[in-house]
Formats: structure tokens, C-alpha cells, sequence
């Protein structure tokens, strides 16, 4: 069965709400005086640049997916969205938000903190997998099987040419 129409929100509140309640416990925990051993001072400076970095690059790709690219419209009118932020990479509202979380994470300065990065990118991988790239196939089929062969899911990268 062919699905007739694409959710706008897709599996985003699960993912995003998941990993900005386990980032808020985490920091506020620490500012309980939890994890005080994973503090490490001077790794502060390079966590704070690191941290701020990653911010920017979700504030970056999250304006650029839904203002540049205005996804809620194109999403509506079901047609694939392969330029502009989404040329780079193929969630950028998801990965935007997971950027901050890690941003976050590091500004915590706490080495503990550091498994949100494989633990983040792993729960988003595996949530797009099973749910919106099944129905992408099924929309837009090898369209967009050969987008997934040129561009990351979750990291921006420079697309990879497949001709």
C-alpha cells in the first residue's frame, strides 16, 4: 500500500524530546553535584568552543531546512527536497536539534556527557530507518534510494557523487 501523504512532524518529537530530556537531566545532575569525577578543567576552554560549534551548526541547519528550504511546504505538496541544506545532509531538522544537544553536552565540560554523541546519532539512525526512510522508499522510490547513496543521514558531509 502506498502511503498518500507524509506526516510534517514525522518521528521528530519522539527523537527530539528523548534527547533534550536526557540532556537537561544530565546537566542538571551535574549541578546537583553528580558526576563531579567526568569534570575535567582543563578541558573547559576546548569543550566550550567545541560545545558552542556544535550549536551553531544546528541553529545553521535548522534555519536552513525550515526557512530556506521551506520542508513543511514541500513535505505538504510531497515532493523530495535534495538542494540546499538537504544536499549535505538528508535530516537536517533532526540533526540540527542532536548538534545542540551535543553542544550542550560539551559545554557541560564533563567526559561522561560524551556518550550522548554515539548514543544520539544511534537512536536517530535507527528511529529514521524504521520509520520515515520506509516511507520515503515507498513515495519516492529509486529517487530516493539514490539520494541516501549521495547524502548522509545525520551528519553534514559534501555530497558523494554517484554518476
Amino acid at each position: 500500500m502506498k502511503r498518500e501523504k507524509l506526516s510534517i512532524l514525522g518521528i521528530g518529537p519522539i527523537y527530539v524530546g528523548i534527547i533534550i530530556i536526557l540532556t537537561n537531566i544530565l546537566v542538571f545532575l551535574q549541578n546537583k553535584g553528580y558526576f563531579k569525577s567526568g569534570i575535567v578543567p582543563f578541558l573547559k576552554i576546548p569543550f566550550m568552543i567545541i560545545g558552542i560549534a556544535c550549536m551553531l551548526v544546528g541553529i545553521v541547519l535548522w534555519v536552513s531546512a525550515v526557512f530556506q528550504s521551506k520542508i513543511s511546504r514541500n513535505i505538504k505538496e510531497m515532493k523530495l527536497v535534495t538542494t540546499g541544506v538537504f544536499a549535505f545532509v538528508r535530516n537536517p531538522i533532526y540533526s540540527a536539534f542532536m548538534f545542540c544537544c551535543w553542544g550542550a553536552s560539551f559545554i557541560s565540560n564533563n567526559l561522561y556527557f560524551l556518550f550522548t554523541i554515539p548514543f544520539y546519532w544511534g537512536l536517530l539512525t535507527v528511529l529514521i530507518k524504521k520509520t520515515e526512510e520506509v516511507w520515503l522508499k515507498e513515495i519516492f522510490g529509486e529517487e530516493y534510494i539514490a539520494y541516501c547513496k549521495r547524502v548522509n543521514r545525520c551528519i553534514p558531509w559534501l555530497s558523494r557523487d554517484t554518476k
